[in-house]
């Protein structure tokens, strides 16, 4: 059975696994800080900061922006729940708005038509590793005093051409902090992972310290405890300022969302292979178009003019017309799977889900583009180590269903 998506795991990545295993630590330490040094460096950005899953990475994103009760965040209903779920951590009211037919992605047109005032921040998707308008998005969000969060968990190492330059995501100006996931189906993986990625030091620091519970062990930044707050501190030992090798501080509420060495040491490893990962995709996508491009009940992903060689393709979804084959998807679906190929469809409208429902109102009509993508929907395997005579067999399974 070919999945839609797998990991791809070496001996060397096991080996620097089973070296870390070796060593003296096993959760945070040293290849936490070298793979964030390392992934900034690869994006293009000045700070990374590693987080357990690009969930919370999305959720210190909002914290670290200051977006929070009686802001709005609007969000492609295009995405994993991730993305909306972040805003409401944070007591912000998500929001959504449609996508456009072309790129499957957040609209800067229909963003700007349906903007409404208490907007403090857009987060961004880039759908199947295909970029957003970053540009046009920054526009319209920056000109209302809003923040832009790129959400590039399908897009690790790709980029786009504006400005007739290239640019990586998480490495150009138009995103405030970009957010990438490690989850085993994605481009690279750390087993569970993810990380943020800014230009702004401070929005850096803030998010580190609140990965680990609010507490920081840097004794320049200690505030002291006598000085916090506005007790007289009488009853306090007189030794409680005594700043020796065991002192920490609390200085903010925050979360268990460390990364470990661990999953860094793999994270490293991949990061090293990513270029052949993507190397591999683009070439699968490239058959895919080729084969696909004259059936009339099928609809290949997008091609954009420019930037196609820079995509990190992280799915291959496809819309079929199920009515013209007189199949419905879950037969298709279920036709592919007796072939040995697995299919998977990616993602519900989020703004549909129960919970935005019952909770916000939301309905049937919010985002009619997106709702009709969802009814063609349907992801096909892609994964780097598939083999040629895989790629052609999930071709010949596609191309029998009409």
């Amino acid at each position: 059975m070919l999945p839609y998506g797998r990991q791809s795991i070496s001996e060397q990545d096991i080996e620097n696994v089973v070296r870390v295993l070796r060593s003296d630590f096993l959760t945070s330490g040293p290849e936490v800080e070298k793979f964030e040094v390392e992934f900034a460096e690869m994006v293009g950005a000045r700070h990374a900061v590693a987080v357990c899953n690009a969930t919370a990475a999305l959720h210190l994103a909002m914290r670290v922006l200051g977006v929070g009760r009686g802001d709005r965040v609007i969000t492609s209903p295009n995405t994993f729940l991730a993305s909306a779920n972040a805003a409401i951590y944070v007591g912000a009211t998500p929001d959504f708005s449609d996508i456009d037919g072309e790129s499957y992605n957040l609209s800067a047109d229909l963003l700007e038509e349906n903007w409404l005032p208490d907007t403090k921040a857009v987060v961004a998707v880039d759908y199947a590793g295909l970029p957003c308008n970053m540009p046009e998005i920054a526009r319209v969000a920056r000109s209302r005093g809003a923040y832009v969060i790129e959400d590039a968990c399908h897009g690790t190492g790709g980029g786009f051409i504006a400005g007739e330059r290239e640019w990586k995501l998480g490495g150009h100006p138009w995103a405030d902090i970009t957010t990438f996931s490690f989850h085993p189906v994605k481009t690279m993986t750390t087993g569970e992972g993810g990380v943020l990625v800014t230009d702004n030091e401070e929005w850096a620091k803030q998010a580190r310290l609140l990965r680990s519970h609010g507490i920081t062990r840097d004794s320049a930044d200690f505030v002291g405890f006598t000085d916090a707050g506005d007790q007289t501190n009488d009853d306090l030992p007189s030794g409680l300022n005594e700043i020796g090798p065991w002192c920490y501080e609390m200085q903010e509420l925050g979360y268990n969302y460390r990364i470990t060495d661990l999953q860094c040491a793999l994270g490293r490893s991949q990061l090293a292979r990513l270029p052949e990962f993507i190397q591999r995709r683009r070439q699968i996508v490239a058959r895919y178009n080729e084969a696909f491009s004259d059936l009339n009940w099928l609809t290949p992903p997008p091609r954009p003019e420019l930037s196609q060689e820079l995509v990190s393709w992280h799915l291959y979804t496809v819309l079929i017309d199920f009515g013209k084959i007189g199949k419905t998807r879950s037969e298709v679906m279920q036709e592919l799977r007796s072939l040995g190929v697995g299919s998977q469809v990616l993602y519900i409208p989020v703004h549909l889900q129960p919970y935005y429902r019952t909770t916000y109102g939301y309905g049937v009509g919010k985002c009619p583009v997106a709702e009709g993508f969802y009814l063609k929907a349907l992801s096909l395997p892609l994964f780097p180590e598939m083999t040629a005579g895989d790629v052609e067999h999930v071709i010949e399974s596609v191309c029998g269903l009409g």
